[in-house]
């Protein structure tokens, strides 16, 4: 079966300052333990802020690292997770359910993506 990256991109400057609620969080275990239990979710996390990663760019043959925040950046990846499903289709149902259980002042998109194999 392949697998699907679903990336969780945020607007960091529009997300709530003290993170998510309890209620969001509970919402979100209580999800992604069905998903584990179906034996779809092979991996998943959130991400720290982006004022605490660095970029590192290759380009004309040089090198460069770039400490966050990054604000020239419109939406950053907030978390990502790793899914084994049928087909696509499905991986975008699970996709739909995780962005449902946020509250409705959230701004999350997911980008879903399958997994290059071999």
């Amino acid at each position: 079966m392949p697998r699907y990256l679903s990336m969780v991109r945020i607007d960091e400057n529009n997300a709530p300052a003290e993170g998510p609620s309890p209620e969001l969080m509970q919402r979100m275990g209580e999800l992604i333990e069905e998903i584990t239990k179906a034996g779809v979710m092979l991996e998943t996390a959130g991400l720290t802020p982006t004022a605490q990663g660095v970029r590192v760019r290759y380009e004309g043959g040089k090198i460069s690292v770039t400490d966050g925040p990054f604000t020239e950046t419109k939406e950053a990846v907030g978390g990502y997770a790793i899914m084994q499903c049928k087909d696509l289709a499905e991986a975008v149902e699970w996709t739909k359910r995780f962005l449902k259980v946020h509250e409705e002042f959230w701004t999350v998109t997911c980008e879903v993506r399958e997994i290059a194999e071999g």
